[in-house]
């Protein structure tokens, strides 16, 4: 099993959503966080600048079997993907064990 950590624009969280059920990935924690992020110079859009130090962003924790690892990535990086400075990133990590509370299902069993 996988952990996929994602940190998109909250501008493309409907585009991921969608990407993710259509690739069968139904279940899946997000929260809103905000982040600093590499570029240094702030934007100016209309006259005003902005700053672009403080962003605010859509974390998304997926736990996934490993035959679905890929198509998850895959669904991400296509429907987050915007070009510009800022896009996200997708962490992925190893996952020892799950349990599903309330049948005591455990492995991958435990996450359909």
């Amino acid at each position: 099993m996988k952990k996929i950590e994602a940190i998109i624009r909250k501008s493309r969280f409907d585009e991921v959503k969608e990407a993710l059920h259509e690739v069968e990935v139904n279940f899946f924690s997000y929260w809103d966080v905000t982040g600093v992020g590499n570029e240094k110079r702030g934007h100016v859009y209309r006259g005003v600048s902005y700053s672009t130090t403080d962003i605010q962003r859509r974390y998304l924790s997926i736990v996934v079997s490993d035959s679905f690892e890929q198509r998850t990535i895959d669904a991400i990086l296509k429907s987050a993907y915007t070009g510009n400075v800022g896009d996200g990133k997708i962490f992925v990590s190893d996952i020892k064990e799950a349990y599903r509370i309330r049948t005591k299902e455990n492995g991958s069993e435990s996450l359909n």
